[in-house]
């Protein structure tokens, strides 16, 4: 199909219908000119900015089948795609039920008004009535359209040539019948009853009485107020008038409507500038033949009433697989509908005597009008009903929504049968509602929801500047986009504040929906380009300023090990990391393979996506990164010192405990040991986790329980902000925090409690404080780190000590060597020749230093480890008496000796000081952040 028939026939019939003819005077009437002439006005610019803005993204390239959700899914995404364009199908399938409604109004209103199945047996009833009647007929006018639409789109097209033809008629007669007013007004008047205007329907004279020969004969309107002899008050008291009902362009007919006249419902219609005498008894109003107004007016609902009236813009690319050429149709057939219709609607001051207002108003005859509306209304149907389920079709085609995928099926020609069952199905519900004023809101929100995501659509396109942006329409401008944009939010609230806000739930939802469950879609969406380009500016920013101590967070790089099938050996060191984070900060999963990048590149990519996997099983929400080296340390270090991108590195590292004892060769227990010289030499923190496959799942949820953290060396906050973070996580919730600090005996136990308490409240950490009182002997070895001035210290007296007993004691034995020489030389005169070159050399003398330094070393070594174990010892036993049934065991790791011959006593200690508990998480560092954030 071309641009006439393709695009601007669909949309012509979709916005000349239901609203135009049935309520636009109704809007006139009630907002007034001003009032009428901002809806329109605001109606049609929002209308014809999202026609540009559609335009634009036509052109950029091919638009098959979908329409306006192709165009979305692939500028923002499937998430968005698929959440908009199921909102867009909403709309259209409720759009064809306004429009049958309509039709249904206008055949039981000015057509054939006694063609009821059901009667009103009293004035209450009557609602009721006309609302059953509306859906019976409604029923069977959408089994009719339907057929039609089952039977094929060329027969729709063919019927919309005549339909078309119908209401052009119908809007030139009304422009003729307005040029004849200023001729000749017609002949058609109001009656008033003081200043209350009645329905002429039920008489033909308006007068009480009549003069026939002399006689003063009662007229229709005596038997309407008088019962038994006895008259209304107001109607006894008031006189009747009788007013024209179109008094013409010259009577100042556009002056006295200016304003609106707005109230609630089941009030009178009153005219304004007339006075009336109010009578006493007004209970019986109800009951006489005054006009009421049906339902509660006010400027919002006139909007959302009003704008489904505009909204036909996206009948033509609904069908764009249909199109011969829909780069070039639909732009043109839209923009050139959008400008006449906003030209058409600005025209008119609910109906006189049977007959529509624009009706009365039309030349030559009122039929024009009716006969056009009716044929509109049904035409608009049918263009709903055929676009719906293409477009239901083109979105379960493209797999995103699971369920969806039966109804991307259809007839051998294509046609959409399932998807137009579903679309019958939705359209009886607006039927059944079967009031126009209430289904005209509800499709208004899904039109103004897609609206609003063309625009977006269009201005992320824009301001990206992709290669591939270039556009063939260039009247188009991302400032004009985002107007549109704010225009559509704002009509949302402006017109019913209730229904946009379900109308972003039920969007929201089905995001959620597909993102979860919806099959991955790789089309270059433009939000993805926005967050890259604001990525690299947050990056740069991160790397102008130093990073504050405000905005410090744990950024975890997660040392995960794989198996020999490249698979996770420790899946719960992720479910760990996500508890701690509760998807927020920096995660990066890393693991190293032995080897080189040529020979395994594909392990890598392979244990990458079994990372990938195991974070998604476990919800841990971060980057993954798998890197060969020649041997697992330098791969630790390089991971160390390099994982991150500018100012978002990590500053502190997780791994599991090394099962080092297992372990066939040493490497397992250096490599561990170097990786935590490393972490310190590069101020980040350290986070070893004993007994990780005992730690509980995300499905897991800990019912009661402890989480003891024993502050032995107090080396920052770290230790105290981690379980209130694990706090955070659902499966630590219930859980009770308990803090233990070690105290000398020397110490004032009771100010140190209170002082922790103090501090604790003052950060609003709820935890429970206790000192714990050890001999100085006890936790030597963590105290002998406790300040670096102790340590520097102890270091140079040391140093001096041994300096000078390394002088004494060479002077010493180069004393002995020199006598003992002469000696033997002086006695061995007769003995062999080799034994005469024993002489005490400088080579010897060093060799012989050497050898009493490693001794004297061995010996402080020894000392220290002894030292240590105990310290090992005396804290498991109270850590075990205090914490044997915690949930988690928080202990500060002391740092590797600078020796590394002591490093196997190092493991031995570590070993020691967790023995007996469950689960242990050791922590080492923090730095400086930590320190400052919590002083």
């Amino acid at each position: 199909m071309g641009t006439f028939i393709g695009v601007y026939l669909p949309c012509m019939q979709n916005i000349l219908g239901v609203i135009l003819f049935l309520r636009l005077t109704w809007i006139v009437g009630t907002a007034g000119i001003l009032g009428s002439f901002a809806i329109v006005s605001m109606c049609c610019i929002c209308t014809l900015l999202t026609a540009i803005s559609m335009s634009a993204i036509a052109t950029n390239g091919v638009v098959p089948a979908g329409g306006s959700y192709y165009m979305i899914s692939r500028s923002l995404g499937p998430e968005f795609g698929g959440a908009v364009g199921l909102c867009f199908y909403l709309g259209t399938t409720f759009a064809g039920s306004l429009y049958i409604l309509g039709t249904i109004e206008i055949l039981l209103t000015y057509i054939v008004p006694k063609a009821t199945v059901f009667q009103a047996e009293s004035k209450e009833t009557e609602g009721a009535a006309l609302l059953n009647n509306m859906r019976v007929y409604g029923t069977c006018c959408l089994v009719l359209m339907a057929l039609v639409v089952f039977v094929g789109v060329k027969y729709v097209n063919k019927l919309a040539l005549v339909f078309l033809s119908c209401v052009v008629l119908s809007i030139l007669a009304t422009y003729a019948g307005v040029i004849k007013t200023l001729i000749e007004p017609p002949e058609f008047n109001v009656c008033l009853l003081g200043n209350r205007s009645l329905k002429n329907d039920n008489f033909e004279i308006c007068a009480k009485t009549k003069d026939v020969k002399n006689t003063t004969v009662n007229m229709e309107l005596w038997a309407l107020f008088c019962t038994n002899n006895t008259c209304d008050d107001y109607f006894e008291l008031n006189n009747l008038t009788e007013i024209p009902a179109i008094p013409g362009l010259l009577s100042g007919v556009i002056r006295d409507n200016l304003w609106g006249n707005y109230g609630p419902a089941q009030t009178l219609i009153e005219k304004r500038n007339l006075s009336s005498v109010p009578a006493k008894d007004v209970t019986k109003d109800f009951y006489k033949p005054y006009i009421f107004r049906d339902i509660t007016t006010y400027f919002t609902l006139l909007v959302g009433i009003y704008f489904p009236s505009v909204t036909g813009i996206m009948a033509g690319s609904n069908r764009s697989g249909d199109l011969r050429d829909a780069q070039r149709s639909i732009p043109i057939g839209t923009i050139m509908k959008s400008l006449i219709v906003c030209c058409v609607c600005c025209r008119f001051g609910d109906s006189v005597k049977k007959k529509p207002v624009i009706g009365v108003l039309a030349w030559p005859s009122p039929w024009v009008i009716v006969i056009g509306s009716f044929f509109s209304c049904c035409g608009a149907g049918l263009q709903s009903l055929t676009g719906a389920p293409r477009l239901l079709q083109a979105i379960a085609r493209d797999g995103i929504v699971p369920f969806l995928q039966v109804f991307g099926h259809g007839k051998a020609n294509g046609e959409p049968t399932w998807g137009l069952l579903l679309t019958v199905g939705i359209c009886e519900i607006g039927i059944l509602i079967a009031s126009l004023d209430a289904v005209a809101p509800i499709l208004s929100m899904f039109f103004l929801m897609c609206y609003l995501f063309v625009n977006l659509a269009c201005a992320v396109q824009t301001l990206l500047r992709t290669p591939n942006w270039r556009p063939r329409f260039k009247f188009y401008h991302w400032t004009l986009s985002f107007l549109g944009m704010s225009l559509c939010l704002s009509l949302m609230f402006i017109s019913s504040w209730y229904y946009a806000l379900v109308a972003m739930v039920i969007a929201g939802c089905l995001y959620k929906y597909i993102e979860y469950r919806g099959a991955v879609k790789e089309w270059g969406d433009g939000f993805r380009g926005l967050s890259l380009n604001a990525a690299r500016y947050a990056l740069i920013r991160l790397e102008e300023v130093p990073l504050h101590t405000k905005n410090w967070r744990p950024q975890l790089l997660v040392m995960c090990k794989l198996d020999s099938s490249l698979s996770v050996k420790h899946p719960r060191l992720l479910s760990f990391t996500s508890q701690l984070k509760a998807g927020r900060g920096l995660t990066i999963v890393c693991s190293v393979l032995e080897g080189t990048f040529m020979t395994r590149g594909k392990d890598a990519k392979t244990g990458e996506q079994n990372l990938k996997a195991a974070m998604a099983s476990e919800r841990t929400k971060g980057f993954s990164h798998v890197v060969v080296s020649s041997n697992l340390r330098d791969g630790f270090s390089l991971l160390v010192q390099s994982a991150g991108l500018g100012g978002m590195k990590h500053n502190a590292v997780l791994m599991a405990w090394p099962a080092w004892k297992q372990a066939r060769d040493s490497s397992t227990k250096r490599n561990f040991i170097e990786t935590v010289r490393e972490t310190t030499s590069a101020h980040q923190a350290l986070l070893v986790a004993k007994n990780i496959d005992r730690f509980p799942s995300n499905q897991d949820r800990l019912k009661e329980g402890n989480i003891d953290v024993w502050w032995i060396v107090h080396d920052g906050g770290l230790l105290m902000l981690l379980p209130f973070l694990l706090r955070q996580h659902k499966v630590w919730r219930k859980c009770r925090m308990r803090i233990f600090t070690v105290a000398q005996m020397d110490d004032n136990s009771i100010q140190m409690k209170k002082d922790l308490q103090m501090f604790l409240y003052h950060l609003r950490i709820d935890a429970v404080v206790e000192v714990v009182e050890m001999h100085d002997s006890d936790i030597s070895a963590f105290t002998y780190e406790k300040t670096l001035v102790m340590e520097q210290r102890s270091q140079m007296l040391k140093q001096m000590q041994l300096s000078r007993t390394e002088r004494e004691r060479e002077a010493q034995l180069i004393h002995d060597r020199n006598t003992a020489s002469h000696s033997t030389n002086d006695k061995a005169a007769g003995s062999p020749p080799e034994r005469v070159h024993m002489t005490w050399t400088k080579d010897k003398l060093v060799q012989e230093r050497n050898r009493h330094k490693e001794t004297l070393a061995v010996k402080d070594v020894n000392q220290s480890n002894v030292r240590r174990m105990h310290t090992a010892v005396k804290l498991n036993e109270v850590v075990r008496m205090k914490s044997q049934e915690s949930q988690l065991v928080l202990l500060n790791m002391p740092g590797p000796p600078k020796n590394k011959k002591g490093d196997e006593n190092y493991m031995e200690f570590l070993e020691v000081l967790m023995e007996g508990l469950d689960r242990v998480l050791l922590v080492r560092g923090g730095g400086r952040e930590v320190v400052t954030i919590y002083s």
